[in-house]
């Protein structure tokens, strides 16, 4: 029996770069348990996951994915490999820190990333967010000076994007709903060779 059999977490984050072990080191800060997990086998990578913290799981893909909410943190390019994982992802939200920057906007059908990313996640509840700064910032601590370091939320679906503001919380982030993906995703995205206008905007919420 594996180690995620034995403990299922109910968070995963697949990909294990830079940024997702800044997602892994928010987690660890408050004692929550989450899986990691890439293309790679887990023991190419459990050394750095438990150096995170105790509650950091290296694990499959394939195990992984069975977790009820995952932070893709992989290429843009990579989500389509992701997403066939599974036949279909109903009942499970995605929060896509994906960016597409340097990806052509016509392969993107003039569409927003997330809403592209949603489509290959059949069934899921897609939330973008996590994805506005880079993985030096991500991993710090939120709490800063007295504030909470804000992260920018959007999705087509309510439910969702409440269920991921309140884990923003739990990890001590302060969490802004944008709306949609198709207005609010726009403004937090990369894209061709731009950037949404909420990209790298590093902001501390004192309320």
């Amino acid at each position: 029996m594996s180690e995620l059999e034995n403990n299922t977490p109910s968070y995963a984050i697949i990909g294990f770069g830079a940024i997702g072990q800044a997602l892994a080191q928010a987690f660890a800060r408050k004692g929550l348990g989450v899986a990691v997990a890439t293309t790679r086998a887990p023991e190419s990578f459990a050394a750095e996951a438990r150096a995170i913290g105790p509650k950091v799981i290296a694990t499959t893909l394939a195990e992984a994915v069975q977790a009820d909410i995952l932070f893709l943190a992989v290429r843009f390019e990579a989500h389509p490999a992701v997403a066939q994982a599974l036949p279909t992802w109903q009942g499970k939200t995605i929060v896509d820190v994906t960016n597409a920057y340097g990806i052509p906007l016509e392969q993107l059908g003039g569409q927003p990333s997330a809403q592209v990313v949603a489509r290959a996640f059949t069934g899921s509840s897609l939330v973008k967010g996590f994805n506005h700064v880079g993985a030096a910032i991500l991993g710090q601590d939120p709490a800063v000076q007295g504030g909470r370091r804000v992260v920018f939320l959007a999705s087509d679906k309510d439910e969702a994007a409440a269920q991921i503001g309140a884990l923003a919380e739990q990890l001590g982030f302060s969490p802004v709903q944008l709306g949609g993906l198709s207005e609010g995703g726009r403004l937090v995205q990369a894209h061709g060779n731009s950037w949404g206008h909420l990209i790298f905007k590093d902001l501390v919420n004192f309320k």
